[in-house]
C-alpha cells in the first residue's frame, strides 16, 4: 500500500501527466459533425463542473432514424446472414455484448472488447485506437472485418437493392436510392439517436442537490481530486482524448502475454511514443458495460476502479474509496429514449 504522505505526490504526478497530455497533446474537440442540438450549452448548467449534462434530445430526420434502426438490427449487412449491428451492440445490455470480446461471422471471436454505442456521437474518434474520425467512417472497418461482419459494400447494396421494401423507403428518404453513402448515413443518424440522457448525476448538474446521497457525492469528490476528472471529463465523462495505459505502473509488463492489440494508437500512427496510447473510453452507463478495458481485464467496476488507481494515477485506493467511486459511477446510467416511451 501506498503510504498517505506519498500518495498526495504520486497521485498529482499522475494528474499532472494527464493534464498535461489534456492540454497540449489532445485538445478537447469533436472532430466531425453532430446534431444541431450537440454542442450547445445546456440552459440549466451552471458551467461550474468539468462534467456537462448529455442534451434531452438531439435533432434528427425521424424517417432516417426509423430505417438506420431497421438496418441496424438487420444481419443482412453480414456475410452469412448471421451477424447484425446489434449482436454486438445490444441495447437491452447498454450498448455492448457483455462478452471479453465479440463474436462475428462463423462464431470467430475478436481480440478488442466491445465499447458501447450509446452516446457514441459525442466521442472525438471511434474505436479503443481512435482509427475512425466518424460513425460514418466506422461502418468501414467493422463491415469489412474477417471477425465481425466480413462483407463488402458491393454485398450489402446488392441484397438491400434485392428486397423491395427497402427499395421502397430509401427512395422515399434519398433521391440516389440505396447507396454506400446512404446506407452510412441511415445507419449513422439513428446511431446518433442513441443518447442516455437524464442520468441522476445529469440532474444533479441541472440543480437537482437532492439526486446524490453523501457516499456518491463523496465518490464524486474522490473522482475529482484523485485526478480521475482530468482524463473523464466532458459530456461524455471521456471519450475526447487519447492517454496511455499505464502512466505511473507498467501495466501490460504486470499482466504479461503482450498483443499486437495491445499497442493501441501506435497500430495506427507507428510513432514510438503512441505505443499503449487508447482513446479515453466514456464512463457513461459504465456500470453496465462489464468486462471493462480494452483487454477486458477487469469483470466488475470495483476491479476497473482500483486498477485505473494503480497504473494511472499511482494510487493504492481503499475499499472504502472504491465503493464510493463506483456509486459515483453508478450516477451516470443515464435513460435511452425507447425505455422512457418517447
Amino acid at each position: 500500500m501506498v503510504k498517505k504522505s506519498g500518495r498526495v505526490v504520486l497521485a498529482l504526478s499522475g494528474l499532472t501527466l494527464c493534464v498535461a497530455a489534456f492540454l497540449f497533446l489532445f485538445p478537447v474537440a469533436d472532430h466531425h459533425e453532430l446534431p444541431d442540438s450537440v454542442g450547445q450549452e445546456d440552459e440549466h448548467s451552471d458551467g461550474q463542473e468539468p462534467i456537462t449534462p448529455i442534451p434531452l434530445e438531439v435533432k434528427l430526420d425521424a424517417r432516417k432514424v426509423a430505417l438506420g434502426r431497421r438496418l441496424f438490427f438487420d444481419p443482412k449487412l453480414s456475410h452469412d446472414n448471421t451477424v447484425s449491428c446489434s449482436s454486438c451492440h445490444d441495447l437491452a445490455k447498454g450498448g455492448v455484448d457483455g462478452l471479453p470480446f465479440p463474436v462475428g461471422v462463423g462464431r470467430r471471436e475478436g481480440k478488442i472488447n466491445t465499447l458501447t454505442v450509446f452516446n457514441s456521437s459525442f466521442n472525438f474518434r471511434l474505436f479503443w485506437d481512435g482509427r475512425a474520425a466518424s460513425l460514418e467512417e466506422q461502418m468501414d472497418f467493422q463491415l469489412k472485418h474477417p471477425d465481425e461482419m466480413a462483407s463488402t459494400w458491393d454485398e450489402v447494396t446488392a441484397k438491400l437493392g434485392n428486397d423491395a421494401s427497402y427499395r421502397r423507403d430509401f427512395s422515399s428518404i434519398y433521391p440516389d436510392g440505396i447507396q454506400i453513402s446512404t446506407v452510412k448515413d441511415a445507419v449513422s443518424t439513428f446511431e446518433r439517436s442513441l443518447i442516455t440522457p437524464n442520468a441522476r448525476f445529469d440532474r444533479f448538474l441541472r440543480g437537482d442537490k437532492q439526486a446524490l446521497d453523501q457516499d456518491e457525492l463523496a465518490g464524486y469528490g474522490l473522482f475529482k481530486n484523485l485526478g480521475c476528472i482530468s482524463c473523464h471529463q466532458g459530456r461524455n465523462v471521456g471519450g475526447n482524448m487519447y492517454e496511455k495505459l499505464g502512466i505511473v505502473g507498467d501495466y501490460f509488463i504486470q499482466r504479461g502475454n503482450v498483443q499486437e492489440i495491445d499497442y493501441g494508437r501506435y497500430n495506427i500512427t507507428k510513432i514510438e511514443e503512441q505505443r499503449h496510447d487508447f482513446r479515453v473510453p466514456s464512463l457513461r452507463n459504465v456500470a453496465l458495460t462489464a468486462p471493462y478495458f480494452h483487454d477486458a481485464s477487469a469483470s466488475t467496476l470495483e476491479q476497473a476502479v482500483a486498477i485505473m488507481g494503480k497504473y494511472q494515477l499511482g494510487v493504492d485506493l481503499s475499499g472504502e474509496e472504491v465503493r464510493k467511486i463506483v456509486k459515483f459511477l453508478n450516477t451516470l446510467t443515464g435513460v435511452y429514449q425507447s425505455e422512457a416511451g418517447k
